[in-house]
């Protein structure tokens, strides 16, 4: 099986092939929108990319094509000889990963499928919409401070009539951030109803939003972010990819213990901490604020909050991997 190693480019990318014996076969630079065709008529090889904005497209090809892809993560590639002795150029990384590649069985990081990839982008630039708009309301908050002027309280989508209501003459300025304000939160209110139609049509996601505190933004995010719950063993599995498990750097006698690793989808984890404190605040009487609010006790609110955050990632995996299965309180309550 040949190795065929693609340092992929916005434009262009470099292409090194080596046969089973470590010799070079072929090396090209071509355009990267050709690779895909370029794949396709050749004999089932291993293809090596390195993590990027356009290798999961390249894969989806290549897979096709009946080819071994396997996308080797950014932060293992300097380990490979990629950029050694001070030296990088696409031709020097194109050589290091097809010469790694015949020496060791590289590791890939996993391919999301197209859906999952949809699903990100839709949650994404939700996400982005939300980020904007906070940021024009707290650009007018901070014009409204220096004239000593507070507004009352009330939803986002309400900022501009209230400060409207409270200012008789709005700077032209101010009142461009008040348009645009509005303008956001009426495509945000289309995100939302986007998003809560993909929800309500995966069957997966409507069984998980019946884990209280659990709505369409988190369902859809944390569907997309898994994709195929076999890939992880058990529930402490998955807590750890989503990087919610505490932390260690030990070594000999030295225990240290430190706090959850933050690794994985730093917004799919945001919205289970999101999903925690909505317990917390709306479902004040459910068995789990009652256990988190055991462990506030103990170890203080924050910790607390992740600790549920961690919990429902593993209700979330357990539902999910069995068919059909929808949130039920009482599951565990004979163990406990």
């Amino acid at each position: 099986m040949d190795h065929v190693a693609i340092d992929l480019g916005g434009r262009e990318s470099q292409v090194c092939v080596r046969g089973p014996d470590g010799q070079v076969l072929d090396e090209r630079r071509m355009a990267t929108k050709a690779l895909k065709q370029w794949l396709e008529g050749r004999a089932a090889s291993r293809v090596i990319m390195e993590t990027c904005s356009e290798s999961f497209e390249i894969a989806d090809g290549a897979i096709a094509g009946g080819h071994d892809v396997r996308i080797v993560p950014s932060t293992l590639v300097r380990s490979l000889g990629v950029g050694a002795r001070r030296t990088k150029n696409d031709r020097r990384d194109a050589q290091a990963l097809s010469e790694a590649s015949c020496r060791m069985e590289l590791p890939s990081v996993h391919i999301p499928s197209p859906a999952a990839r949809n699903r990100k982008i839709l949650c994404g630039t939700r996400q982005a919409i939300v980020s904007a708009r906070t940021q024009l309301i707290n650009c007018v908050r901070g014009w409204m401070r220096q004239g000593t002027r507070g507004v009352s309280r009330g939803y986002p989508q309400t900022f501009p009539r209230r400060v409207r209501e409270k200012v008789e003459v709005i700077p032209a300025p101010i009142e461009r951030l008040l348009v645009s304000i509005e303008a956001l939160s009426t495509q945000l209110q289309a995100a939302d109803e986007e998003l809560e139609q993909e929800a309500k049509s995966d069957p997966v996601c409507k069984r998980l939003m019946t884990v209280p505190g659990v709505g369409p933004v988190t369902a859809v995010r944390f569907v997309a972010t898994v994709d195929r719950v076999d890939r992880f063993a058990d529930a402490h599995a998955l807590q750890s990819y989503l990087g919610l498990v505490p932390g260690e750097h030990s070594s000999g006698d030295r225990i240290k213990r430190l706090g959850i690793t933050k690794a994985g989808s730093t917004a799919t984890r945001a919205v289970l901490i999101q999903a925690a404190w909505s317990v917390r605040r709306y479902r004040k009487d459910h068995a789990m604020a009652r256990w988190s609010e055991e462990i506030e006790r103990r170890r203080g609110k924050h910790i607390a909050v992740v600790a549920l955050a961690r919990k429902i990632a593993g209700i979330l995996y357990a539902i999910w991997r069995r068919d059909g299965a929808t949130y039920n309180p009482f599951q565990g309550a004979r163990t406990a």
